[in-house]
Formats: C-alpha cells, sequence, structure tokens
C-alpha cells in the first residue's frame, strides 16, 4: 500500500482521446519533462467525471466531500523514463478543492460552471470556464474489461503517477486503485473548445466508460534534480522513487520536520555560479 493523503471514488468516467505530434506537446511542457510517445505519436485526453467521498484527514470534512465534478485536459509524459499523467488544465466547480489541488499538488485546477445529470443510463455533462467549454452526453455499450497488457488502451488508462510543477519545482505522486474496467462509450460531444494552445483536436476520439473505482492518492513529493541551464533537466529521479516493475512506491514520511530538511537544503546549496550536473537529495529527506 501506499502512503495515503487523499482518497476518493471517481464516478461515471468518460475517456476521450486525440492523438497529437509530439513537438506540439513539447511547448507546454516544463525542463525535464518528456512527452510519452507510442508508434511516433503522443496523445491527449479529455477526462469527464465525478469525484465523490472525498477523504484527507483534517482538509475535509470528517464525513467527506459530497460530489464534485472534474473535467480534466491531460497528456501522458515521462520524467527519467518514468512514465506519468501530465495535467493541462482541471475544471471543477468546487473552489475548497481547487484550492488544495493548486496549493498542495500544484495542479493546474480552475472553476468552472458545471452540471452532471443522468438520464437512466446515459450521463449529461456540461462545463465552462470562460472561452473553455465542454458539452457531451456518453453511456456504456457492451461489457466491461480490463485493458490488455501492450494495447493502447492500457498505455493510455492505466497509469499511478502524475507529475506537476509547483512553485518551480516539479513534484509527483502516486496514485492507487484497481485496474480499471473499461467500456466502449456512445459519446456525442457537441462542444468542445479545451484544446490547449498549439493543440488541435482533429477526427473523432477514441472513447472509452468506467463505471468507476476507488483510489488513493499520495503526498506530493518533491524531485530535487539540479541540472545545467535547461536541456534534459530530469534525466533521473530521486533515488526511493518507482522503479520499472515496481506497482508501488516506498512509503513516504509526510510529517518529517521541514526544519531540518530546510538545514539540510542550506547545507546542499551550491556556491553561487557553481551549478552540477547530478545532485540528488533523497527521497525520503524530501516529503512534501
Amino acid at each position: 500500500m501506499i502512503k495515503t493523503l487523499l482518497s476518493q471514488r471517481w464516478d461515471d468516467l468518460l475517456f476521450a482521446h486525440w492523438p497529437v505530434a509530439p513537438s506540439a506537446l513539447r511547448p507546454l511542457l516544463p525542463a525535464g519533462v518528456e512527452p510519452d510517445v507510442r508508434d511516433g505519436r503522443s496523445w491527449v485526453g479529455v477526462v469527464a467525471f465525478q469525484m465523490t467521498d472525498t477523504r484527507a484527514g483534517g482538509l475535509f470534512p470528517p464525513r467527506g466531500l459530497g460530489s464534485i465534478p472534474e473535467l480534466n485536459v491531460r497528456t501522458y509524459v515521462t520524467v527519467g523514463g518514468r512514465p506519468g499523467v501530465w495535467f493541462l488544465t482541471l475544471d471543477t466547480s468546487s473552489p475548497l478543492f481547487a484550492g488544495v489541488g493548486r496549493g498542495l499538488y500544484g495542479l493546474s485546477y480552475r472553476l468552472a460552471s458545471m452540471i452532471v445529470v443522468r438520464h437512466g443510463g446515459r450521463i449529461h455533462y456540461a462545463s465552462v470556464h470562460g472561452h473553455a467549454s465542454f458539452v457531451a452526453s456518453y453511456e456504456p455499450v457492451g461489457p466491461p474489461s480490463a485493458a490488455d497488457a501492450g494495447s493502447l488502451q492500457h498505455w493510455l488508462c492505466e497509469r499511478y503517477r502524475l507529475f506537476a510543477l509547483r512553485a518551480g519545482h516539479l513534484v509527483t505522486a502516486e496514485v492507487a486503485h484497481a485496474p480499471w474496467l473499461l467500456q466502449t462509450a456512445d459519446a456525442r460531444i457537441e462542444l468542445n473548445t479545451l484544446a490547449p494552445p498549439g493543440i488541435e483536436f482533429t477526427g473523432p476520439p477514441l472513447v472509452h466508460f468506467s463505471r468507476g473505482v476507488d483510489a488513493l492518492i499520495s503526498p506530493p513529493l518533491r524531485l530535487e534534480l539540479s541540472v545545467r541551464a535547461r536541456a534534459d533537466a530530469a534525466d533521473h529521479l530521486a533515488p526511493g522513487l518507482l522503479r520499472p516493475g515496481q506497482r508501488h512506491a516506498p512509503d513516504v514520511d509526510a510529517g518529517e520536520d521541514r526544519d531540518r530538511e530546510d538545514a539540510h537544503e542550506r547545507r546542499a546549496r551550491p556556491r553561487r555560479g557553481v551549478v552540477p550536473t547530478r545532485a540528488f537529495v533523497p527521497a525520503d529527506r524530501e516529503p512534501v
């Protein structure tokens, strides 16, 4: 099991994916974060769903939060060769959750006007944030099944780590949940102006539906990477993070004394004008 900060349920998910050129994604990503590529293409997804029963120690009421819609635009990346999810935007109607997501995880949450209605077995979903709008209806078609290992569906959906940029530092968090049970979706997207700058959603998307999963999310962990200038800014993860073949990252003590951490950072700080090529602070000393 992972060290857990957040737990929540994700319900009635629509996954809509479009292929894009990796070169179109690179300007949207910080140094050290590379587009993940499959068969020469990267992918951008729009994922619409509802979060329920969100709990996080003292951050939220003990009873948990009620139903909160979320609409995220995401892509798939690698940092130091490790795959994960990079969220380009995340829209929600909850000011509390948006504030926690921005402040704690560095995620690009925005407040939006949103409504989700179920009519029979079909979900009707609408979101507006300024000029960024999304209106769709969708429902599952066919039986649910786990994605086959090595398939495109598995490559897109079975990701258990996120990366983000918080106050100029890369952070990461692990996500744990059962494998997605995916169904073919009958989706009608009537309006979609969510495409990030330089990205065009052309052609029909690859769409899937999932009834949902119970998810656990770890505390964010700052990646301490020192590099020359901007090139290849993260050719390694800090020691102790997820390695290939591992399903879960080691536990991280999110309550470590920040005074000791600050003292360590002061001792490790290079002299002005000297930039080490690879100087890592051990992961177990950098919980955030």
